[in-house]
């Protein structure tokens, strides 16, 4: 594939609604959204729900997954009108250029903050550095890399285009092995070889 023209369908477009990250001020995600709301522009922002103890009350608060980060899905003709937000600071850029997120990024993300995936794990055949797939509950089909292998299952999920690693807590008996870390790391001195001799 030729990489101008992939790279060309991943940046604005004219007619296309596609997915961009804005990095907005400090504590400013959701009056943001709601700005943009007023706007028209579709937006997504991530949030957990996290349980905060006062001293006379207890409240559930709902934090975003990644701090300072708002998800916009817009055409190139909404660009300037999002950049002009109040508390916009700029677009989340990859190498100075403007990449959009693909749409399975962004369902990751919903599924993630989603499920109730903190179960705790005492047996595993499972090593560190395997590449796992979870086969049940609602993150079914998301793929990672094991990266504890204790009693607690951590999966870490890397996200290309966001330039983030979520890490989930996943129950053993919910993940397949897809490549062990053995295979994984024999694959990449390989290619290191091969890379050598060219």
């Amino acid at each position: 594939m030729n990489t101008q023209a992939s790279n060309s369908r991943l940046q604005l477009d004219e007619h296309e609604a596609r997915w961009f990250a804005i990095y907005t001020r400090y504590k400013r995600e959701k009056l943001i959204r709601k700005r943009l709301a007023q706007k028209g522009v579709t937006t997504y922002l991530p949030v957990q729900q996290f349980v905060r103890h006062y001293t006379r009350k207890v409240k559930v608060v709902d934090l975003p997954l990644i701090s300072c980060y708002l998800f916009v899905k817009i055409t190139k003709g909404e660009y300037i009108s999002v950049l002009e937000t109040p508390d916009v600071l700029h677009f989340v850029r990859n190498a100075n250029e403007m990449m959009a997120i693909p749409e399975a990024e962004i369902e990751v993300m919903r599924r993630v903050v989603g499920e109730q995936s903190d179960i705790e794990v005492n047996k595993s055949t499972f090593q560190y550095g395997d590449e796992v797939e979870i086969i049940g509950g609602r993150l079914t089909g998301i793929k990672g890399t094991l990266i504890e292998n204790h009693t607690n299952k951590n999966l870490l999920i890397e996200l290309n285009q966001i330039g983030y690693t979520l890490q989930l807590q996943v129950d053993s008996s919910l993940l397949r092995r897809v490549s062990s870390a053995k295979k994984t790391a024999a694959l990449a001195t390989s290619t290191r070889i091969r890379e050598r001799s060219a």
